[in-house]
C-alpha cells in the first residue's frame, strides 16, 4: 500500500498537500484500487464546504464514490486535466490533485490522519 507520510489523510480516503495558501485534494492510491478504471472526475468549484461534506463525485467502471471536503473550506480550483484524462488518477494518484481547497482555518488539518494513522483506517475496513 503506497502512502507518502509527506501527505495527511481523511478517513474517507482523500489526501492533502499544502500549496501556498490552498490545499491540494486527491484520493489515496487504496481508493483509486478499490474503485477501479476511473472514467470521470467532477469538483464543485466555487462551493463553501464544511468537513466532510460532499465536494465532487469520481466515477469508475466499477462504482461511483463522493469526494470529500477534508476541513471546512471553498473549493477554488478544479485539475482541468481530469476533464480529459480521469485514468490519470489510476496512473499517479499522489501526482494528481483534484480540487484545490482554500481552507477556512489552516490550524483544521491538525485533525486530518498521518500516513500510519490512515494506514490503520484502510488496514481495519
Amino acid at each position: 500500500m503506497n502512502l507518502p507520510d509527506d501527505l495527511q489523510y481523511a478517513p474517507t480516503h482523500e489526501w492533502v498537500r499544502p500549496q501556498g495558501d490552498v490545499l491540494l485534494v486527491g484520493i489515496s492510491d487504496p481508493a483509486q484500487d478499490m474503485l477501479g478504471d476511473v472514467v470521470f472526475v467532477e469538483a464543485r468549484v466555487g462551493a463553501r464546504l464544511g468537513a466532510g461534506e460532499v465536494a465532487g463525485t469520481v466515477e469508475s467502471v466499477k462504482a461511483a464514490s463522493d469526494i470529500h471536503a477534508p476541513v471546512a473550506g471553498e473549493i477554488v480550483a478544479f485539475n482541468d486535466a481530469l476533464a480529459a484524462e480521469p485514468g490519470l488518477l489510476n496512473g499517479d494518484p499522489y501526482g494528481t490533485w483534484i480540487f484545490q481547497l482554500r481552507p477556512d482555518d489552516a490550524a483544521a488539518r491538525a485533525g486530518l490522519l498521518d500516513a500510519a494513522g490512515y494506514r490503520a483506517v484502510v488496514e481495519a475496513a
